[in-house]
């Protein structure tokens, strides 16, 4: 699924000229003097306000890069995986989407550190990109969840220029599909690219893309379909209590009851024996 500059559904291209966009950035990113970390993994960011700046500058100097957002998953996954530790550690900007993590950073020296919901950096951006006539493009999501989001972003922000948008299949891609892919993003003029293909293979996407691709991809999951009103948003003293994990557990058990399990209690269990060691 696709969308044309004034935000209309269409089908996709079907025969473009495959290209390979590279864009070369240094891999080693070196954590700014104030930079946290949460058991190891990076927060580069603490705060909505300073987390919209950095993709503010990185879209509109074409600088490119990828944005994650953590919550206690994304953080174990990396422990359990070197590899998906690297993604994280490399990435342009890490930011902590989970009152676990803000708790985690407020309790090691950052009080200024809050909750930048998946939901809260979607619309600030999209703001950020209707002010400053930035190109946005989204790629995930079901079909027909993705043509009511872009609806969605269109009525909201009139001006908004939105030409990509695409639900890709969820089985693995062939190599020319996946240049294919690229290729439409990267013709398209998209500026910042909202990714939701769920923890962690949109982390993983956006990293191997990193060098094919301009735009500055944000990995925003479950964002779509919350957005686009498929699925309830938290209410407000829920989200301020840090019970939003205890809300979307009621409403889909079967997919995060093994998740939250595995999770939550060493999660809980490692932060524990850190603050000891450090006493």
């Amino acid at each position: 699924m696709s969308t044309n500059p004034d935000s209309v559904i269409q089908p996709a291209l079907s025969h473009p000229t495959r290209t390979h966009c590279a864009v070369h950035r240094g891999h080693g990113r070196q954590l700014s003097r104030d930079s946290s970390r949460v058991l190891g993994v990076p927060i580069t960011y603490r705060t909505l306000e300073a987390a919209t700046a950095e993709i503010d500058a990185r879209a509109s100097s074409g600088q490119g890069g990828y944005v994650c957002l953590a919550n206690v998953h994304m953080i174990m996954e990396a422990l359990d995986d070197p590899s998906f530790f690297s993604v994280l550690d490399q990435a342009e900007a890490v930011v902590p989407d989970g009152m676990p993590l803000v708790w985690s950073l407020r309790a090691t020296g950052f009080p200024e550190s809050e909750r930048v919901a998946g939901i809260d950096l979607t619309t600030a951006v999209l703001d950020l990109a209707q002010e400053k006539g930035l190109v946005v493009g989204f790629l995930g999501g079901q079909p027909e969840v993705l043509e009511r989001l872009v609806s969605l972003v269109g009525s909201r922000w009139p001006t908004l220029r939105v030409p990509y948008a695409h639900s890709p299949p969820f089985r693995a891609q062939s190599e020319n599909e996946a240049e294919q892919q690229i290729h439409e993003i990267n013709s398209s003029g998209v500026q910042l690219l909202f990714v939701g293909l769920g923890c962690p293979k949109q982390e993983r996407w956006m990293a191997a893309n990193r060098a094919n691709t301009p735009a500055v991809m944000l990995g925003v999951g479950a964002v779509f379909d919350v957005l686009s009103g498929a699925k309830p948003h938290a209410p407000a003293l829920i989200r301020r209590l840090g019970l939003e994990w205890l809300f979307r557990l009621v409403l889909e058990p079967r997919r995060l009851l093994v998740r939250y399990a595995r999770h939550n209690p060493r999660f809980v269990w490692r932060r524990l024996a850190e603050r000891t060691r450090r006493r």
